[in-house]
């Protein structure tokens, strides 16, 4: 059982909501969903955007994370292989596409279900979500038909659908659909074989709606290799998803060795080489990069990573690239980076990151660290720092990035936990404060404050409290 009072602005309300979790077997569960509230969820973590394409931004509730791999489908990355993708560029179904309109406004869900688990040798996943009507957003309906079949030797294969239907009056002819079918196959104990194929469907659209892929990678004691080709077509749009760039061919290519040299403070070091390569539809060249590097692991499990990158990189119109438009043409460019990360298993702990070069018609130099302090298993304190230097179309910008997030367990059954985020470039500020009281097993009481201002006008562009209390009920 779920209340929710929030207040934002002149705006208070308060809700009752269900949430029900049932074992149909041993290996497949049932959870159902009423006036699903996601109140207590932090918020976004800011980012700042240097390319030209969407940002990626992770599913951070709760209800959607539970068995989440079970829906993946998508461009893969695998551990301790450079593959030179991963979900971020793409996936058939991103689940925060679900209560959350474009420019990232909630959207009340109004009831939803999920089937998750394992049959024999299938993994199932099926969700049902069906969103309110709010305002100018219509309500909708999001189907998602996940199967997989786990073959021998760590190989899959799979399918899935996704549907995404408005049923707001007018709005019930809106439709968009995704089909997909994917498989991993794990080869010769050091092969990796991954690919999948999906298409979408909407009203009025034409054209190429198909994306596909098909990766190899290599890993063995001394060699690392790995390469990838990718279509994605002009109009490949999965609703319930994410794609970072379409009307595209990409090919990728990396090769490098990890010796485990006999020095006492070096676990394993990794020159490498990557190219990659992508063009139009029409196999006009639009982004070249190629990439040297250096990468070193360390005993205590820090590592040390120097890259040198030479880019090519077509805009055939003008194109918004940090708030600032580049005209059209063919620029060609390199960047030198070095990052380090700390071993997480000390009491401070962290990354560090600088990188040079040239952007564009002009240059960037990019500053960034984030450390970790964990003086007991108590108290967590993260602070990071992103500056970033700029030079495009003859102006001078700055985009910076600060946080300071601290998590306190003050007990095993209250918790608090702080998040003040400034963002330069928009001057805003933006804050959340949650506290978390185990009034019972699985059963929690949250109070959230979150604020968003903008600094140079001192305006308040958000802010809500919400009061949020669930209680689990065994039958």
């Amino acid at each position: 059982m779920t209340s929710d009072a929030t207040s934002r602005g002149s705006d208070n309300d308060f809700d009752v909501g269900f949430d029900a979790k049932y074992g149909l077997t041993s290996r497949l569960t049932l959870d159902l969903t009423v006036l699903t509230d996601f109140s207590q969820v932090e918020v976004d973590q800011e980012q700042v955007n240097l390319t030209r394409f969407s940002l990626f931004f992770p599913e951070q509730r709760d209800f959607f994370l539970e068995n989440d791999g079970v829906f993946g489908l998508g461009d893969v990355s695998i551990r301790n292989y450079r593959t030179g993708s991963s979900p971020r560029d793409f996936r058939l179904f991103h689940s925060r596409r679900i209560g959350l309109s474009a420019d990232r406004r909630p959207v009340p869900i109004g009831a939803g279900a999920r089937l998750t688990g394992r049959a024999g040798s299938f993994e199932i996943g099926l969700l049902n979500m069906q969103t309110q009507r709010d305002g100018d957003l219509p309500g909708e309906n999001f189907t998602v038909a996940r199967l997989r079949r786990n073959l021998s030797g760590g190989s899959d294969a799979g399918f899935m659908f996704v549907n995404r239907q408005g049923t707001s009056v007018g709005a019930t002819d809106s439709y968009n659909r995704s089909f997909g079918a994917d498989a991993n196959f794990q080869l010769l104990r050091s092969m990796v074989v991954s690919t999948y194929y999906g298409r979408t469907d909407e009203p009025g659209v034409s054209g190429d709606r198909n994306a596909g892929y098909l990766q190899i990678a290599w890993r063995d004691r001394v060699f690392d290799a790995s390469t990838f080709v990718k279509h994605v077509g002009e109009s490949f749009n999965p609703g319930v998803g994410f794609i970072r760039r379409t009307a595209m061919r990409q090919a990728f290519a990396t090769v490098g060795i990890h010796p485990q040299p006999k020095v006492s403070f070096l676990q394993e070091v990794n020159p490498y080489i990557d190219v990659s390569f992508i063009s139009d539809l029409d196999w006009n060249l639009e982004t070249r990069e190629l990439t040297g590097g250096f990468g070193t692991t360390f005993s205590d499990g820090g590592t040390l990573a120097l890259e040198y990158t030479d880019t090519f990189d077509r805009l055939d119109t003008e194109t918004l690239i940090v708030g600032e438009l580049v005209s059209p043409g063919e620029y060609q460019f390199a960047e030198a980076s070095a990052t380090y990360v700390a071993s997480g298993a000390r009491v401070i702990s962290g990354t560090a990151s600088v990188s040079h070069g040239d952007f564009y018609d002009g240059t960037r130099t990019s500053v960034g660290g984030r450390a970790v302090i964990r003086p007991d298993y108590h108290l967590q304190l993260t602070v990071a720092a992103e500056h970033n230097a700029i030079q495009l179309g003859g102006n001078d910008l700055t985009a910076d990035l600060f946080s300071a997030q601290v998590r306190a367990a003050f007990s095993a059954v209250l918790f608090a936990s702080a998040f003040v985020q400034y963002n330069r470039s928009v001057a805003e500020v933006v804050s959340s404060v949650r506290f978390n009281f185990l009034h019972a097993p699985l059963s929690d009481l949250f109070l959230v404050f979150t604020e968003r201002r903008n600094v140079e006008l001192d305006t308040i562009i958000e802010r809500g409290v919400s009061l949020k209390l669930t209680k689990l009920f065994g039958f």
